[in-house]
């Protein structure tokens, strides 16, 4: 299950891959979750994929030619399903077993990575959909518990002194470097695991959209286990 009772105002959940696709973002409702129990053993082809460094890209391909358990194939066969039904949607999904992302230490007070709160940006209407198949599960940070860093004074102090420019571009400056896009929790914030299994779609910031934009970001790997994740 998943704990809605920090964020029911901004998330909603559906039963179906049209349902999700189709029912628009409204007032604060910025994720919408495809809430599934899914079967099949997603770990046995976390174990079959050969790894090619901290992030491995699986192609439809290679995932077809996996020598798997009966268990194993269930879980091919939902990995396909979901892959063709956003295929389908026009997006491009890319599947992928994580050991970790590269940390990003360039600002040591100020880390732009995807382990950041963050939110995703378009220059075009467009969603995010993600998927945890296995180990850790992304989280969201519902929007009235985060705080943009770039409007906290100490941090904005910091960034200032990095820039070097006239001050009517400071706010290019803090776009350009994605500054903009991260988030700061607030005292006593509850972030909410997306879970295993669950199909989400959510909202990214674009001209047109009429919603927040949803804040987000990677979980900690469990040691010793790697990600399966499913993501455009």
């Amino acid at each position: 299950m998943i704990d809605l009772s920090y964020a029911e105002n901004q998330i909603h959940c559906v039963t179906n891959f049209q349902d999700l696709v189709a029912t628009p973002f409204n007032g604060q409702i910025n994720a919408i979750c495809w809430t599934r129990k899914l079967t099949g053993d997603f770990g046995e082809i976390v174990e079959k994929v050969v790894p090619s460094g901290n992030i491995t890209t699986i192609e439809q391909e290679e995932l077809r030619a996996l020598q798997l358990s009966e268990q194993g194939q269930l879980a091919r066969e939902i990995l396909l399903n979901d892959w063709q039904l956003l295929e389908a949607h026009g997006a491009s999904p890319i599947l992928n077993v994580i050991k970790y992302y590269d940390r990003d230490d360039t600002y040591p007070f100020f880390p732009t990575d995807v382990y950041s709160f963050h939110v995703d940006r378009s220059p075009i209407p467009t969603d995010t959909f993600l998927c945890t198949y296995y180990g850790a599960s992304s989280e969201i940070l519902p929007n009235s518990q985060g705080e943009k860093k770039v409007l906290i004074p100490e941090i904005r102090d910091e960034l200032k002194k990095l820039y070097h420019g006239a001050d009517e571009g400071f706010e290019s400056f803090l776009s350009e470097h994605f500054f903009d896009l991260h988030y700061q929790a607030k005292p006593g914030a509850h972030p909410i695991s997306l879970g295993l299994g669950h199909l989400w779609r959510l909202a990214v910031d674009h001209p047109d959209s009429q919603v927040p934009p949803c804040i987000h970001r990677a979980p900690k790997e469990k040691p010793g286990q790697n990600r399966l994740l499913l993501i455009c």
